[in-house]
């Protein structure tokens, strides 16, 4: 027996929700949220182990908060339901996250079906459409998750700190190496990760999970 949370400021959806899992699954509740700080509080007080949502339809500023709610609420299995998602947010999903499915409203009754038995199971569902929009840029997304591989370990920490807002000079002295020395390691992460300034570095950081967003936010 489970407990699910539909977040969805929908009626139409939900209604429509709470018929496909009645038929599809064993639960113990089923709840309602229509915002985001009311999913937060709710998800805070009872333990549930299966989030629907609408992304585009909750005042997220950014697809980085969804991902940090997921890490913070690592037990539940999540499913972004929506209308239209970008292929970079898709990524960033697909690429930061472990628990979280993907159906998009155009998707059939079956993909529906055998979505929630893979979630109930534990396992990733990605529909179709989203397969499809993945593998017809396959090259580019591949190039993507493997650029979280081209910094050596060195660079990776040095990012960090970066992405943290330590100066040259602060990290340089808690290495015990030369300003010169963390100029060029920074010089050549830039240079890895094709950004030009810290503000894109500490984004690529976070994409690439060198920096969680419960440590940016500290």
């Amino acid at each position: 027996m489970i407990n699910v949370l539909i977040a969805d400021n929908q009626f139409i959806t939900c209604s429509g929700w709470k018929y496909i899992l009645n038929r599809n699954i064993e639960y113990e509740a089923i709840d309602e949220v229509s915002d985001k700080t009311e999913m937060i509080k709710i998800l805070q007080k009872r333990n549930y182990n299966f989030v629907i949502i609408d992304y585009t339809l909750f005042d997220f500023n950014n697809i980085n908060e969804l991902i940090f709610l997921q890490q913070k609420f690592d037990n539940v299995q999540w499913l972004i339901f929506s209308e239209d998602l970008n292929e970079e947010l898709i990524k960033n999903l697909l690429l930061n996250s472990r628990n979280i499915s993907i159906l998009l409203k155009d998707c059939t009754e079956e993909e529906i079906n055998t979505s929630l038995k893979e979630i109930q199971k534990g396992n990733r569902y990605i529909c179709n459409h989203v397969s499809n929009i993945i593998f017809s840029n396959k090259s580019n997304f591949i190039s993507q998750n493997k650029n979280k591989n081209i910094l050596t370990i060195t660079e990776s920490e040095i990012l960090k700190e970066i992405s943290l807002g330590k100066t040259t000079k602060e990290i340089a002295s808690n290495r015990h190496v030369s300003v010169h020395t963390i100029m060029t390691h920074r010089k050549n992460i830039f240079r890895k990760i094709e950004v030009n300034n810290v503000h894109e570095a500490t984004k690529y950081a976070m994409r690439a999970g060198i920096v969680e967003m419960a440590e940016y936010y500290i």
